[in-house]
């Protein structure tokens, strides 16, 4: 059986989509591809049982629809899988139609986040044949395979027609054991495509995912984070695992790795992980970045990643305003956040911070409060680097059923869930929304902190991270820029 691991391109003036990897979506301007590690565990699995596997990310091999649809027909396989996000879904049921048009026999299997929210609907607005659910796509992906070649049966959580009726068998489950995960094969998945990425200092880059996907689970976790509600129990591979991982990616002759669990492991196994990290020597070869909860760790934890070879670090910020951060239920004070930047940046390590604007409980007061503290941040040097984007309720979370509860979403046009505009009533304007998040990306021209980093300077990586660094800022203007392509909704 011949399986194909997918991407279609989505033809628009709107830049390249962010899907794979990427638990928001939005539309860039600098061209960006990330490494989708489950997806490449899905294809790695299914080589490992003997299918045929067609890596094919068109959005990162920059074709075209028609090459994509071509390459469908000329290869003719027996199934192809597709991840999808809210603002993608409309683009997917035509490619999937398009599929079906050019390979009327081939099996078209839709995945991801929006389609775990609501599966029926892809299942009536496309000849999609299944539909997984639930975040172990990788297992998933591998049982239909089985199912379909050998007849084993079907793992439950997947959507599929019967007689002409949507069926399903029930809700996904995600046990699965992560120690039946092999090693990625990162030459079968084009590795190559992704190893540019402006968080990357040192290049090339790629990506892992040790655990499923954060620990931070009181009360359900982030109300924003539809990959909390993907996967609802915390599960990770072991700190030997990660370590063997990283060995390979040495010898593939890459230099930095961000680990995209949604927070990394703590506690004692982040400290055999550290120590394995010294004691390969490993520490010496290569860098690597984790997204970190506030409030997780303690001033030697920090210290000793520092020793291990982390270098970026990335925190969900979010907002200057503790009301915002309760009503996220981010579990942190906003004190807590800045005693953290501070001592993880004399750690040695390269604070990130990511916030969002367009709450529809914050005030343009509230919103220049958290502009206010970035820019103190930026200023006393404990950011390195941010990220700004507008809030977007994705169907499955939490806090898209707060906005169904309380009337504050503007449509449920799907399309127009890609950050172009806020789909959540907020008392801010659209263009004081995107003016605002401009902001954030002008806080890179602060004078003290360019200053700063030119100091920092020792390297030719240094020059050309500080380069990619201010040709990515100018495409985030652009992304937020008021003259920016929009729906023709909201036009």
């Amino acid at each position: 059986m011949k399986v194909m691991i997918s991407y279609p391109p989505i033809e628009t003036d709107k830049g390249v989509p962010q899907v794979a990897q990427n638990r928001q979506f939005q539309y860039f301007n600098n061209p960006l591809y990330i490494y989708p590690v489950i997806p490449a565990q899905a294809a790695t699995m299914l080589k490992h049982k003997g299918y045929e596997i067609k890596w094919n990310d068109a959005v990162a091999l920059e074709w075209d629809y028609q090459k994509f649809l071509d390459n469908i027909q000329n290869e003719k396989p027996d199934v192809v899988a597709i991840e999808s996000k809210t603002p993608t879904i409309k683009h997917y049921w035509q490619a999937v139609n398009d599929i079906k048009k050019v390979h009327p026999k081939c099996k078209v299997i839709l995945y991801g986040d929006h389609v775990t929210a609501f599966p029926e609907e892809s299942m009536i607005n496309s000849r999609v044949d299944y539909i997984i659910t639930g975040g172990d796509y990788d297992f998933a992906i591998v049982n239909l395979c089985e199912h379909l070649s050998k007849g084993i049966k079907l793992e439950p959580g997947v959507w599929f027609r019967e007689q002409g009726k949507i069926k399903n068998n029930g809700k996904y489950k995600t046990d699965h054991d992560l120690k039946e995960v092999p090693m990625i094969d990162r030459e079968l998945t084009m590795w190559w495509l992704y190893k540019y990425n402006g968080n990357y200092k040192y290049i090339p880059g790629t990506y892992t995912m040790v655990g499923r996907d954060c620990w931070w689970r009181k009360d359900g976790g982030c109300t924003f984070c539809s990959w909390t509600a993907t996967y609802p129990n915390f599960r990770t591979k072991t700190p030997e695992a990660l370590l063997e991982e990283v060995g390979h990616i040495i010898d593939l002759g890459i230099k930095e790795i961000f680990d995209d669990t949604g927070t990394f492991p703590v506690g004692p196994w982040l400290k055999k992980f550290c120590d394995g990290m010294i004691e390969r020597g490993y520490n010496k070869k290569i860098k690597i970045g984790c997204n970190m909860r506030f409030g997780a760790l303690s001033e030697e934890e920090y210290n000793l990643m520092g020793r291990a070879g982390f270098r970026f670090i990335l925190y969900g910020f979010e907002s200057a305003n503790q009301k915002t951060l309760d009503m996220l239920n981010k579990g942190v004070k906003v004190e807590q956040q800045v005693r953290d930047l501070e001592i993880a940046k004399k750690a040695g390590l390269d604070p990130h911070i990511t916030i969002m604007m367009g709450y529809p409980w914050e005030t343009f007061e509230d919103a220049q409060r958290t502009i206010d503290l970035g820019k103190y941040l930026f200023r006393k040097g404990w950011v390195d680097t941010l990220q700004a984007t507008i809030v977007i309720p994705y169907p499955g979370t939490s806090l898209f059923k707060q906005c169904e509860e309380n009337g504050w979403l503007k449509t449920r046009d799907w399309e127009r869930y890609d950050m172009r505009e806020a789909i959540m009533k907020s008392p801010l304007t659209e263009e004081q929304t995107k003016i605002l998040t401009q902001q954030l990306y002008k806080l890179f021209f602060e004078p003290k902190y360019i200053m700063r980093k030119f100091k920092q300077i020792r390297t030719l990586d240094d020059l050309k991270f500080i380069g990619r660094g201010v040709k990515a800022v100018f495409g985030h203007l652009m992304d937020f820029s008021l003259k920016q392509p929009v729906n023709p909704e909201t036009a």
